[in-house]
């Protein structure tokens, strides 16, 4: 199920939490939103649900206008908010069946969606437990869980992995992973593995706007602007392979990273480049000992999107 943004700005008081966002989520996609905090995610994906409204803008959920039936969008979304809100009190069976009767779930078809949605997010060891005696990785499973009784086709989770430890937070990855192969997924995170270990796409908010849309390579490549390849070449001097380098057609930018070791950064087109440079140091009887392909790393990319 798709979901539009058209122009969504919300305030509060004086201070514009979410800045004219617009944006398209199509289904199947997992997408993060990735921002530092007080970026406007949180704010972004309460409007999305319904759970408060924006000043302006439109949302649009499977085509329809979320303001023009909000109890019939809701069915459609599962949400899992940042502080997740638990009955700690409560065995985990039980909890769910609650939360699927406040869905109008069928009577006779709650026992089988409870059973199915344990099996889900691997809860069967821990479904007769009290809630309040769960570690903090099973707490957030129980959250998804509850997110996904009524079977809705979007799943809208608010930093899913907060406060887990390592083994835990792969364990929740790998759940989104496999939820999202039937699902549309939305999480929001400031963390940048969680982004490139989980999301099909990226979108980086930063003061309520949305500064980046696209894929880890998608971004990587417009950080840069052009492909870039690291060289080492020996047997020639340093200058006269520093201008024929410049000379070759696909390549637009040469720098010299370690001029003593014959080392250089080329910006290119990397398909053509790779090759011409090869064919460039055979006729010139050099030897070519190292070409890597250089990315961006998405720390640095959501750093210089954030802090400018």
């Amino acid at each position: 199920m798709d979901i539009v943004i058209e122009n969504l700005t919300k305030r509060f008081g004086n201070q514009k939490a979410v800045d004219n966002i617009s944006l398209k989520v199509s289904t199947g996609e997992i997408i993060g939103f990735l921002g530092p905090n007080g970026a406007g995610k949180t704010t972004t994906m309460k409007i999305i649900t319904n759970y408060i409204s924006a000043d302006e803008g439109r949302v649009f959920i499977g085509g329809r206008l979320v303001d023009d039936d909000p109890g019939r969008i809701k069915k459609h979304i599962g949400y899992l908010p940042e502080n997740n809100p638990l009955y700690q009190e409560m065995p985990v069976i039980d909890y769910l069946e609650f939360c699927a009767r406040l869905h109008n779930i069928e009577k006779g078809v709650i026992g089988r969606r409870v059973a199915e949605i344990v099996r889900i997010t691997g809860l069967n060891r821990e479904k007769h437990k009290k809630i309040g005696e769960l570690s903090k990785g099973y707490r957030q499973r129980v959250g998804l869980a509850q997110a996904m009784i009524h079977d809705p086709e979007i799943l809208i989770l608010d930093e899913p992995t907060s406060g887990l430890d390592p083994n835990q937070i792969a364990e929740i990855r790998k759940l989104i992973r496999e939820l999202g192969r039937e699902k549309t997924v939305i999480l929001s995170t400031h963390i940048l593995p969680e982004v490139e270990a989980t999301c099909d796409r990226i979108f980086i908010i930063n003061k309520g706007r949305l500064v980046a849309d696209g894929t880890p390579e998608n971004l990587r490549t417009q950080a840069q602007g052009s492909d870039i390849v690291k060289v080492r070449i020996e047997d020639g001097d340093p200058d006269q392979i520093f201008k024929s380098l410049m000379q070759v057609r696909s390549v637009s930018l040469v720098d010299f990273t370690d001029r003593h070791m014959n080392r250089f950064e080329i910006h290119c087109r990397a398909e053509t480049a790779k090759r011409e440079i090869f064919n460039l140091c055979v006729s010139r009887k050099w030897v070519l000992t190292e070409m890597t392909p250089y990315e961006a790393k998405l720390e640095d990319i959501f750093r210089e999107l954030t802090m400018n």
